[in-house]
């Protein structure tokens, strides 16, 4: 069932990207979906490493909110350098800590700070990212410890299931 779903999602998505309703692309857009799934399923077989996605849905989707308006500003400061005459970069590199329990959860922090402009994230150590900024300044990891105390509340822990109680 949940092939048949992510067919339905996939194709959806290609639908509504491509914006084009012909024959020719839509045939196009079902061979990519089962070309995706064929690979998907294959990935799974070798490596049997579901992902477990054990978010809060409403803590979440105010993340998500919340994400998207930092990635405005940010745009909106990264305009500004580019404009300035003087070009006033101030690149720098140096370590976030994160307090993610999961996967996951360390993955949608890595991304967000790469998601938002001017900053990337570069290299994962234990309890740390590496984080080059192309303008840094003295709050930046005061920001990105709010963003991973935001990323860590909509984490969903699951107490671990012992054996035998």
């Amino acid at each position: 069932m949940r092939t048949v779903y992510s067919a339905i999602v996939l194709f959806a998505l290609w639908l509504l990207m491509s914006g084009v309703y012909e024959t020719l692309t839509i045939g196009f857009g079902v061979a990519s979906v089962l070309i995706t799934l064929f690979v998907v399923r294959r990935m799974d077989a070798v490596d049997r490493l579901p992902v477990e996605i054990h978010l809060k849905p409403i803590a979440t989707v105010r993340y998500i909110l919340w994400l998207l308006g930092e990635i405005a500003k940010a745009n909106w400061a990264v305009t500004k350098i580019i404009l300035s005459r003087k070009m006033p970069i101030r690149q720098h590199l140096f370590y976030a800590d994160y307090g993610q329990k999961t996967d996951l959860g360390q993955t949608i922090y890595a991304n967000s700070i790469t998601l938002t402009p001017g900053t990337i994230s570069v290299e994962v150590e234990d309890g740390k990212f590496l984080v080059h900024a192309v303008n840094y300044s003295d709050d930046d990891p005061a920001a990105l410890a709010d963003m991973d105390a935001r990323v860590s509340a909509i984490e969903a822990l699951t107490a671990p299931k012992t054996e035998g109680v």
